[in-house]
């Protein structure tokens, strides 16, 4: 019998507040061809300044568009903080053994039946303690997160299984995602490992995958998926085993070289061949699976390493058979699909969407790659939009004049203003300001009254509340609400309005003593006492 982990339990225990009763990600219809990349329009100047603003507020679509990206940021907050102390919760979740080390041998197929279908060896390891700690584990305390990552799993079970294959990597190394992130491509590790396959920057550059401020391409499903089997690939030629590959994704190749080296002699025969993963030098493929149950016995690699490969087999066994296990059979989803465009210049998603008719959640679900809901400066870029929609955006976006593919606001710099200074106030980086700004001295000086171009994408607090005024007639609030809780975008004046008071009246009655607000703050919206 496995002891409790009241500490584990807490974590759920937030995880479930965080996000009760979570889901699938929105899916993608059947696949079609891919849609041809649109010819580039010609370049214009941008527009700026009043007129630009007050165009942009009178697109009623502008509107549906912001709303729909609250929504899906706060659910896709509430989702990936409760995945977050889930594989928390998986990180500590342990048994307390005192008497180390304990025999890892497992009974094999005439313990535990396993009757499916494999292509790593499941059967001979499947009653291992520890194995059967963490079927424990994922059927009790982890229950509730584990049944929304098997939801998740149909959607990108085919995809990741074709690029597994490609790379000479056992398909059901699909399964190794699921104890990564969830199957999250939102994913941030405590130690900033990022994206469905948790890459730190150094190994997902290593293996192609572009990081800087606009994109963060381990969070591409399709490209990380791509670098984690040839990353996978590259490991298991080294050590000639997938489950000492798996350790040494988890723990690094040179921890795993090192234990192999302490094991005794005959099991492994190092030679001089540097590896580019460390400078430890390669193994030679000599080794099996077994390999890795032997270092499991010894004291050289971590507990969190040495459990790294029986939660991936519970994982498994469980995502594989979930009916066996208690768990609902997972959805009938379509596949991760997608036609796409390429766009030639920085260009916004929001602009995408609604060119395309798409909703913004389905392009920022389709993107994630793109953090900043924009891609690159200077440079072409991919977009990816629902099925069916590939050529008639190529079409729209073709007759799209360059000034029309991200919203821009100007500045004119007052005394005592800074980039820094000014780049904060719009919710945009410095660097993004002297991207739209080439004149900008390198020295960073502005002189008042000088004129600058912000990228605001159309997400500024200036320009939400002028979408937001376009709002009333299609979405009013609801007069008989007391309390208000503060978005991204309001301000006081446009709130009173909304709910039919004054800018001064919210301020006596909340003890205010200025304008500004805070995201998340609430304010009551009558005095004590008064009717609805």
């Amino acid at each position: 019998m496995h002891r409790s982990l009241p500490s584990v339990l807490s974590l759920l225990f937030l995880a479930s507040v965080a996000c009760s009763g979570g889901g699938a990600p929105a899916v993608a219809p059947t696949p079609v061809a891919q849609a041809a990349p649109a010819s580039p329009a010609p370049a214009q100047a941008p527009e700026s300044g009043p007129s630009a603003r007050a165009e942009l507020a009178s697109l009623p679509a502008a509107a549906a568009v912001l709303d729909a990206d609250r929504e899906a940021q706060g659910i896709v907050a509430a989702d990936s903080a409760a995945d977050a102390a889930a594989l928390a919760a998986l990180e500590l979740a342990t048994p307390d053994t005192s008497d180390e080390p304990q025999s890892s041998h497992g009974g094999g197929a005439d313990d535990l039946d396993v009757v499916a279908s494999w292509d790593i060896d499941v059967s001979t390891y499947a009653s291992h303690e520890r194995v059967q700690y963490y079927l424990d584990f994922f059927q009790g305390p982890g229950r509730e997160r584990m049944a929304i990552w098997l939801t998740r799993l149909p959607r990108y079970e085919g995809m990741i299984r074709e690029q597994m294959q490609a790379n000479g990597v056992p398909e059901d190394m699909v399964y190794l995602a699921l104890i990564e992130s969830g199957y999250s491509n939102t994913a941030v590790s405590r130690a900033r490992a990022t994206g469905m396959w948790q890459f730190m920057k150094g190994t997902g550059r290593m293996y192609g995958l572009q990081v800087n401020s606009y994109l963060d391409e381990r969070r591409d499903p399709v490209k990380s998926t791509a670098a984690a089997a040839r990353h996978l690939n590259d490991l298991q030629q080294r050590f000639g085993s997938i489950y000492l590959a798996a350790a040494a994704y988890n723990a690094g190749a040179g921890k795993v070289s090192r234990g192999l080296r302490g094991l005794p002699a005959g099991s492994v025969a190092p030679s001089e061949t540097v590896d580019p993963l460390d400078d430890l030098g390669d193994e030679e493929s000599v080794n099996n699976d077994a390999e890795f149950f032997r270092l499991y016995d010894t004291k050289y690699l971590r507990r969190e390493t040495k459990d790294y490969v029986p939660k991936l087999i519970a994982a498994a066994l469980i995502a594989k058979e979930p009916t066996r296990y208690g768990f609902a059979e997972p959805p009938a989803v379509p596949p991760f699909a997608y036609d796409s465009i390429v766009v030639p210049t920085q260009t916004g998603l929001d602009v995408i969407a609604r060119l395309s008719g798409a909703t913004f959640a389905d392009l920022r679900d389709l993107n994630p790659q793109y953090i900043r809901m924009v891609t690159p400066p200077g440079r072409s870029a991919v977009v990816r939009v629902p099925v069916g929609m590939g050529d008639s955006l190529a079409v729209a976006f073709a007759g799209l004049p360059a000034s029309k593919r991200i919203a821009y606001q100007e500045h004119v710099v007052r005394s005592g203003e800074t980039i820094s200074g000014i780049a904060k106030r719009y919710h945009v980086s410095t660097g993004e300001v002297r991207d739209a700004n080439p004149r900008i001295p390198r020295s960073g000086m502005i002189r008042v009254g000088q004129r600058l171009i912000i990228p605001t994408n159309g997400f500024t607090a200036e320009t939400r509340a002028a979408i937001a005024a376009t709002q009333s007639s299609a979405r009013a609030p609801s007069r008989s609400a007391t309390t208000y809780t503060v978005r991204r975008g309001d301000t006081l004046s446009g709130i009173a309005k909304r709910y039919g008071t004054s800018a001064s009246t919210l301020k006596r009655i909340n003890g205010l003593s200025s304008d500004r607000l805070k995201v998340g703050q609430k304010l009551r919206l009558k005095a004590s006492g008064t009717k609805a």
